[in-house]
């Protein structure tokens, strides 16, 4: 475990790049549910970037800190927005663009987030006083967008990519398909216990995300003609 001087600098650091992540993450679901005709949502105060809109004790707050006191990254979840099928134009379409805005939306803020750490890097004088700390800060906003979109994109019921995949099944396959959630918690459990031990399993499923993560940063820091 880390000393509390270093845990609560990583927080510091971390905390921003979070934060933006998993509320834009709700934001764009309840955005793009709204343009689906569905304003359940928007109606409950969700569409915002208010972080106070969407906080969960569990995901936002209990669970980044026992990770961040654990010598982890911060990683974590906001409350789910409500959404009501029954009101999609198309009801199909809308499971499946509603149920991918969430991952696209981090793709985009990792992509953004590399694009202005490049511009930071290669633009501003390292003599700054903010320079070390906002490279830092926007690394971890690029790897914590990418990591939250692939992670989401698992087609594990609840996840994101479960929705989008039910989106394309109906009878029989949908109700299997479904019914596999119930093996959700104990994959999770398996992953968590297995990366106690030093397996880390979950570092592996990862690793797309964390390859093009660099492929993504690396590059613009070559258009601009600097690496940090």
């Amino acid at each position: 475990m880390n000393d509390l001087n270093t845990v609560l600098f990583n927080i510091a650091q971390s905390l921003p790049g979070f934060l933006l992540a998993i509320v834009v993450h709700e934001a764009a679901h309840a955005w793009m549910a709204n343009r689906f005709g569905d304003p359940t949502a928007k109606n409950a105060g969700r569409l915002t970037l208010n972080p106070a809109a969407h906080y969960d004790p569990w995901g936002t707050i209990f669970f980044p800190l026992m990770a961040a006191f654990t010598n982890f990254a911060m990683i974590g979840w906001a409350r789910p927005v409500p959404i009501e099928v029954r009101n999609f134009k198309n009801y199909r379409s809308g499971i499946f663009w509603v149920s991918f805005a969430g991952p696209l939306s981090n793709l985009i803020l990792g992509t953004l987030s590399a694009l202005i750490l490049a511009m930071v890097a290669t633009l501003v004088s390292p003599g700054w006083e903010f320079y070390s700390i906002s490279i830092q800060m926007l690394r971890y906003s690029v790897f914590i967008n990418f990591i939250l979109a692939f992670f989401n994109l698992i087609p594990l019921p609840p996840l994101d990519g479960s929705k989008m995949v039910s989106s394309f099944l109906k009878g029989p396959a949908l109700y299997k398909y479904e019914s596999f959630a119930r093996y959700t918690p104990v994959i999770f459990i398996m992953v968590m216990v297995l990366s106690f031990m030093g397996i880390h399993t979950i570092g592996y499923i990862l690793m797309p995300a964390q390859a093009l993560a660099n492929y993504i940063m690396f590059s613009f820091l070559g258009l601009f003609g600097g690496f940090a």
